[in-house]
């Protein structure tokens, strides 16, 4: 028999799960762990949608089945590599007719143990948005750009600490030199997704830290009921000298392509006067980095100011440092919260 699963009771198991939705589906947005093995392809879907709307419900079935019978003795090999114990768990979009039909399918095929999630993929997601709804004890690592943040949120995984990279996440850095040497961005839906897939195995009672970020990483958002609550968190902003973090923008962004660093430049370019832009151009034509680096602060230090300035002063901790260490800044960083926490 064909049992139902919440999803809040799912994600506790590590049960291999399948998503039966179209490709186009599962690309926009899908949980993280999940094989797709599609009832329909997106041209078969989009099909058997017309059907529905512009026929009947029946004429709609009787297509739907006319594409999936050839392929049952397909959805059992792939399902047997999946789950080959014959225990899983299938979701569709709503929980419904996909979903079920293709877990009644196995079942009748030797599968023991296969349960549907109650409400599908959309369940999911209305789980994944309401646990950001949380209260969370947030600590934010602030400072201009090139200060090694990000840096320092990775030494405060190494020391066992809740620290959770989203710029890793969102394969983004952030700024408008921030997609270079970087994979492709995911989709908002599933950046979303693969946030909540680290978020849900925190502690939520002990400190989590995150790199103070704008509500954007490059293309993809950060769900804004955690953002709200980003900003209103405390922030620990290192000031460092904008000399050494142009040193560190050099390490990181110098093995790049001229062209791309040239297109960069060209994103701020309606930020900046128009003789610091010909300063840089120039700068990048004798590969000469670090005055780059020095004329794109200038912007991007104003942009982090105004920013900071929305804040809650009494929550804006400055804490000076001398350079860009990240295993010196990330001790100043936890002896400050120590001492005044």
């Amino acid at each position: 028999m064909v049992q139902e699963i919440e999803i809040a009771d799912f994600l506790k198991t590590g049960i291999p799960l399948i998503d039966v939705r179209s490709p186009g589906e599962f690309a926009k947005g899908h949980i993280p762990g999940a094989v797709n093995i599609p009832l329909f392809s997106d041209d078969e879907r989009a099909h058997v949608g017309t059907v529905y709307v512009q026929q009947s419900k029946e004429k709609a079935l009787e297509l739907g089945y006319r594409y999936v019978n050839p392929k049952l003795t397909d959805f059992i090999t792939q399902s047997e590599t999946v789950a080959p114990d014959g225990k899983v768990v299938i979701h569709c979009w709503r929980g419904g007719m996909r979903s079920h039909s293709f877990a009644q399918h196995l079942y009748d095929n030797g599968f023991t143990d296969v349960s549907v999630i109650t409400g599908g993929y959309k369940a999911y997601r209305t789980h994944l948005h309401s646990t950001f709804d949380i209260p969370f004890d947030l600590r934010i690592v602030g400072g201009y750009t090139g200060s090694g943040k990000t840096h320092v949120i990775k030494q405060l995984q190494g020391l066992g600490l809740q620290a959770v990279d989203l710029e890793y996440l969102a394969k983004h850095k952030g700024s408008a030199f921030g997609a270079m040497a970087e994979q492709a961005q995911p989709t908002v839906e599933q950046f979303e997704n693969n946030l909540f897939e680290v978020w849900r195995n925190l502690d939520y009672s002990r400190p989590i830290w995150l790199e103070d970020e704008s509500h954007n990483i490059g293309g993809v958002n950060i769900p804004m009921n955690l953002y709200d609550q980003m900003r209103n968190s405390r922030l620990y902003f290192l000031d460092i000298p904008k000399e050494e973090r142009a040193k560190l923008l050099v390490t990181e962004y110098a093995d790049t392509d001229i062209e791309s660093l040239a297109e960069s430049i060209r994103k701020i370019s309606k930020r900046l006067d128009g003789q610091k832009v010909k300063e840089a151009f120039h700068y990048l034509s004798e590969r000469n980095f670090y005055e780059v680096a020095i004329i794109a602060l200038n912007y991007y230090d104003k942009t982090y100011l105004k920013g900071m300035n929305f804040r809650d002063p009494e929550k804006v901790f400055i804490i000076p440092q001398n350079d860009t260490n990240p295993v010196e800044n990330t001790k100043a960083i936890l002896n400050y919260y120590e001492q005044h926490e």
